[in-house]
């Protein structure tokens, strides 16, 4: 049996290696935080025309990880797409808890980002959302965020990641 996504469209630049990974590593992992504009440039030529009336709405970081880094890497991103194509940046999406996905197998990752985001905003049911996040694994994280836009009054949701890691 297979589930019914809360997106209907969706998009990912790359699969996480190779130079794209480099890229990746060196602005969550060693603080090169110049590297989000190239990340934005990407999604930028990656990305079909879109309607000028989507709303870009960044999967945010846990609390601990922007507290490292001491900012939110997916906003960044998402922000600076924004702004390159002149859509509106709403950045609505809450963590309601701070657990780490990363090395986490399938369903643990499924377990956690269930009931990991609360959206702070009531959505127009005719607009499009376009939810962004940097690396998609088992696409449970995109899956629960635009769950939680639905929930919020979005009737589109669009999901643009820059990379996708298989599971080992």
């Amino acid at each position: 049996m297979r589930c019914k996504l809360p997106y209907s469209r969706a998009w990912c630049i790359g699969e996480r290696n190779g130079e794209l990974e480099s890229l990746l590593d060196a602005y969550k992992f060693s603080n090169v935080r110049a590297a989000y504009k190239a990340l934005a440039d990407l999604l930028d030529l990656s990305l079909s025309n879109l309607p000028s009336s989507v709303y870009v709405i960044p999967v945010p970081s846990i609390a601990t990880h922007i507290r490292q880094r001491g900012y939110d890497h997916t906003a960044l991103i998402a922000k600076e797409f924004a702004h390159k194509r002149k859509l509106t940046y709403l950045p609505c999406l809450e963590r309601k808890t701070n657990t780490v996905q990363r090395g986490k197998g399938r369903g643990k990752r499924i377990k956690q980002a269930k009931n990991a985001f609360t959206c702070h905003a009531q959505l127009d049911d005719n607009g499009v959302y376009l939810l962004i996040d940097d690396v998609v694994t088992t696409g449970a994280t995109v899956r629960y965020g635009a769950k939680a836009l639905k929930v919020a009054g979005a009737k589109d949701v669009w999901v643009a990641s820059i990379s996708r890691q298989p599971l080992d």
